[in-house]
């Protein structure tokens, strides 16, 4: 006796013992069960067998693209020191970039140091104010006025960058250079930019983070004795700070790659910064500026791709100071 016999007699016993009535299977004789029916997948298994089919191919595109693009940088980023024969510790020291001249000359120290400053620079201004926002928008605005500001915050989130960029060469470079003379490109100018593109992401993580403190932490804080703002310091920004680091972290990783909007304020100069009015470059502008003129497979080529390598390692870097910070603040 096949399997199908045996679901047959073990349906036919169930229906002949049927004691109650039940509307169903009132009329059901063991006669008129579909034992092919009920054996064969049906419709609403194929569409979970569909489903699943289509997010594991998702999952398994994304992989594959990720370590697509990870193998590619570091493939040609890796050349100006395997093929190229480049000294990693020149390259990450020497302050000359002219990789056009030879390998002595590939530099990218200038870059390193002015992308660090411009990023920590831009977080330390916006932080304070997204906070200061941050905590007017959850802690003493309207509802009607929170929703205000929150659009108001995407709406700078949609702007494009080479709005801002334009908007930094037009204003704020005219604005320096009469201030502090000189060409008014520069990190200051470049960090004024990146405030203003970096608060809405620093803003809308803060207010998150805010909001995902319990209410009865306040609660129990105003039932001490604590004022509101009392309440606010040592306990909200105490419980929320793991998070608020993650949003400064998070707006410190937009403001490393940024491009277009630095590469149009910040005077696109190899240079050594000695002051915040210099012109100067960093890793984007200068990749956004020269791989244009290259050509493919040249030093000057590889050694461009050596900065979108160190870009990529930043980016993973910051990634995993997220998690770490995320996994503290779980704790």
């Amino acid at each position: 006796m096949d399997k199908k016999d045996k679901l047959k007699e073990v349906v036919d016993q169930a229906i002949a013992s049927q004691h109650v009535p039940h509307v169903k299977l009132k009329k059901m004789g063991p006669t008129s069960v579909d034992i092919d029916k009920l054996t064969k997948p049906s419709k609403e298994t194929h569409q979970e067998y569909w489903g699943k089919g289509l997010t594991y191919l998702a999952i398994v595109l994304i992989i594959v693209l990720v370590v697509s693009i990870i193998g590619f940088v570091g493939y040609h980023g890796l050349a100006t020191f395997v093929s190229n024969h480049v000294n990693v510790f020149h390259f990450l020291t020497s302050t000359d970039w002219d990789p056009g001249e030879g390998k002595n000359h590939v530099g990218a120290a200038v870059m390193i140091v002015t992308s660090f400053l411009v990023t920590l620079l831009a977080a330390l201004v916006a932080t304070p104010f997204a906070i200061a926002i941050a905590l007017y928008m959850t802690e003493y605005s309207s509802k009607k006025g929170a929703n205000f500001l929150q659009s108001v915050t995407e709406l700078l989130v949609g702007i494009p960058s080479v709005v801002y960029g334009f908007l930094g060469l037009t204003i704020i470079v005219p604005v320096i250079r009469k201030l502090f003379g000189g060409t008014g490109f520069g990190i200051l100018a470049a960090t004024l930019v990146l405030f203003v593109m970096v608060l809405p992401t620093i803003t809308s993580l803060t207010v998150d983070s805010l909001k995902a403190v319990p209410s009865h932490f306040r609660k129990a804080s105003m039932a001490l004795g604590s004022t509101h703002w009392q309440t606010i310091y040592h306990v909200v920004l105490r419980v929320a700070t793991p998070r608020i680091l993650t949003a400064v972290i998070f707006g410190m990783a937009r403001a490393f790659g940024e491009a277009l909007a630095v590469q149009m304020v910040i005077g696109n100069a190899v240079l050594m910064p000695y002051n915040l009015v210099s012109p100067s470059a960093t890793l984007t502008s200068q990749l956004t500026s020269q791989m244009g003129n290259t050509v493919m497979g040249t030093l000057p080529n590889n050694a461009l791709w050596s900065l979108a390598l160190l870009l990529l390692i930043m980016s993973l870097v910051f990634n995993f100071l997220v998690k770490l910070i995320g996994k503290k603040g779980q704790k």
